[in-house]
């Protein structure tokens, strides 16, 4: 299979990702929980035994030690605890809205005099802000929102993918008469 071709298979897997991300938002933000798990474990095991097994290469091996066990406690809370792990996830993007659109502000502020437009970058902390709040205020509906932010970032990312794809084959496959 060429590089075409692969581009183009990997745009339709995007776009039928984006697809089920629109209809399931929820098996989206479950997914998410679940590599957040697989992930916690996997990275609180190797920083264990890096602490157990590298004592005499590293200053503090009880720290690395310590930082794994608190990865795997994270990783099998997510998995006793799905719904607690998916609700602080989706506080968590919404309390970094709201601290990202308050320090777009602050810099839309101190640009003021040195840039023209900085209305622009006050609007985005402005929505920024909204859009954090809402999503405190509004948690399930935040995930639903997430999700199809995702969902609409697969799908449009698939679509270019394939369209370069397409567009690579045409130039990459000789034309025969």
């Amino acid at each position: 299979m060429d590089g075409s071709s692969l581009l183009i298979v990997r745009g339709i897997v995007s776009v039928v990702i984006g697809i089920v991300a629109f209809v399931f938002p929820g098996v989206t933000i479950a997914a998410l929980v679940v590599i957040f798990g697989i992930y916690a474990v996997i990275d609180g095991v190797t920083n264990l035994m890096i602490g157990l097994t590298r004592r005499a290469a590293l200053r503090s091996p009880w720290l690395h030690a310590l930082q794994g066990v608190v990865g795997i406690g994270a990783g099998v809370l997510t998995f006793i605890w799905p719904g607690v792990t998916a609700l602080a996830l989706i506080l968590f993007i919404g309390a970094w809205a709201i601290v990202t659109g308050v320090l777009e502000m602050a810099a839309a502020i101190t640009l003021r005099k040195e840039i023209q437009g900085e209305w622009l970058l006050a609007l985005s902390g402005l929505l920024s802000i909204a859009f954090g709040l809402a999503v405190l205020v509004f948690p399930l509906a935040g995930a639903v929102g997430i999700s199809w932010v995702l969902a609409a970032y697969a799908t449009a990312g698939g679509f270019v993918l394939i369209a370069l794809g397409v567009r690579l084959r045409s130039v990459l496959v000789p034309v025969t008469a």
